[in-house]
């Protein structure tokens, strides 16, 4: 499953189902050391993989942009 990493609270990281909007607490050491909020991670069998969120930053900035205006 898809998540994205809200934030991380003690030995915690919050995230959110990317498909149901549903938010889970997973533990820290699951992740990456250089896991960042933000970051788009697949959680599968009980590992994560940060993967390039590349496209999803760049659709942010331009609803960012259109706000702006």
């Amino acid at each position: 499953m898809q998540l994205i990493i809200d934030r991380f609270e003690g030995d915690y990281a919050v995230c959110e189902r990317r498909d149901s909007k549903e938010s889970l607490n997973l533990e820290r050491n699951l992740f990456p050391s250089h896991a960042k909020e933000g970051d788009l991670v697949e959680y599968s069998d009980g590992k994560i993989q940060i993967l390039d969120n590349t496209a999803q930053v760049k659709r942010i900035q331009d609803r960012m942009k259109r706000l702006w205006k």
